[in-house]
């Protein structure tokens, strides 16, 4: 079965898996302890808006967005919110809607 297109902001893929495959190459420019930038976080904030638990990621704003370590040793993205706290998210459940 093909994958499903999706947008994401601005940005129109043909499937998840190519939207998954673009928001991991952002993750991939980074290292841990870096601030994403302005052009990436504004991705970002659009692929977390489509999280099936974004209200709770997203909290009481973003802030921003950085990359630190995650379960076993990978890296993510972290949101920095406007309140002080951080919370990690998986850009999978971004894409394909699961946790």
């Amino acid at each position: 079965m093909p994958s499903k297109p999706i947008m994401i902001g601005a940005l129109d893929f043909p499937s998840r898996g190519d939207a998954y495959a673009f928001l991991k190459a952002i993750l991939a420019r980074y290292d841990v302890g870096d601030k994403v930038n302005a052009a990436d976080s504004a991705i970002l904030r659009d692929a977390l808006a489509l999280h099936p638990e974004s209200s709770i990621k997203i909290d009481s704003g973003i802030q921003s967005f950085s990359v630190r370590t995650a379960d076993f040793g990978t890296k993510c993205f972290w949101v920095n919110r406007v309140d002080g706290s951080t919370e990690k998210f998986a850009l999978r459940a971004c894409v394909y809607g699961n946790k």
